[in-house]
């Protein structure tokens, strides 16, 4: 028997709105999902969105387009609130590792209809399980585009965050390291591990617009986002920095197009290295004819 929405004690509204803790939230989504799934709640019926608290904003935005009367209906349920629901039998929807690990990617990028999509797939592979070897289904090929983009970005945060020391936060002898980065999709807290795994013995802290992150030795600690003032400054060990790139700079193997295509110059105003970029590529022809004469 299917359970109705509309007339259900916990529900009063026209459709479901869903309030995830982060933007990036897919434990979050994942806890509603199932959820949504045993009630057989249809993907237009249920909306997404997501508070802010670590800006201390008390007010959900919108992570869905507004309807046509240019509002949002319905009772704001956490994932928490709605596992309190009476839910009929249901046989719980599984996914392969793959799958999943692409979905919660999928659930870091910027599109504002992300869970929607999400949520909309999985509800139509409730229905038909021979979706979940339709490689060209619509809404997978879309997922996967949102993942390998998401992906993507942590990579180049791996690759592009630097790092720098600010005067007066030693603790124990040691400086914190702080660095800025921009990232296009909300991929902080999935890419925070890897400088966990690699600093394990430094304190450091990345600032994005969106959030912070901040690792004590002990845990990694969500903050607020900042601003790129709030990112400190030029240090004296970085002009050592700028003599190693310059003497391994090596001009014979220079390709322009594979180096912005692996470093796109929307990162360079936050890399050190980048100010001496377009001085050694202008000189690289030069240097590797002098090289091959000699």
């Amino acid at each position: 028997m299917e359970t109705n929405l509309e007339s259900s004690s916990a529900i009063s509204s026209d459709f479901l709105v869903i309030e995830l803790a982060q933007p990036d939230d897919f434990d979050g989504f994942r806890q509603a999902a199932r959820v949504l799934l045993a009630l057989n709640a249809e993907p237009h019926a249920v909306r997404w969105r997501f508070c802010q608290p670590l800006a201390r904003q008390m007010q959900a935005q919108d992570l869905f387009a507004a309807d046509e009367a240019g509002s949002v209906v319905g009772r704001a349920l956490t994932p928490d609130a709605l596992d309190q629901l009476p839910l009929p039998p249901a046989q719980p929807l599984r996914l392969g590792k793959s799958q999943l690990s692409t979905l919660r990617l999928a659930c870091c990028h910027s599109l504002a209809g992300r869970f929607a999509l999400c949520y909309r797939w999985l509800y139509r592979l409730q229905a038909d399980h021979r979706l979940r070897l339709d490689a060209l289904d619509s809404d997978w090929r879309e997922i996967e585009r949102l993942a390998k983009a998401a992906g993507r970005e942590i990579h180049k945060m791996h690759a592009f965050v630097r790092f720098r020391p600010v005067p007066g936060t030693e603790a124990e002898g040691q400086a914190t390291q702080i660095a800025w980065f921009e990232p296009e999709h909300h991929v902080l807290r999935a890419a925070s591990g890897f400088f966990r795994r690699r600093f394990p013995n430094m304190r450091w802290a990345i600032l994005t617009p969106q959030c912070s992150v901040y690792w004590d030795l002990e845990q990694l600690l969500l903050a607020p986002g900042s601003t790129a003032d709030q990112a400190p400054g030029p240090d004296a060990g970085e002009q050592l920095w700028l003599t190693y790139y310059r003497s391994t700079f090596n001009p014979a193997r220079l390709k322009e197009q594979a180096m912005q295509r692996e470093m796109p110059r929307k990162y360079w105003k936050n890399l050190p290295e980048a100010v001496l970029i377009s001085e050694l590529v202008a000189g690289a022809r030069g240097r590797t004819q002098r090289m091959l004469q000699t």
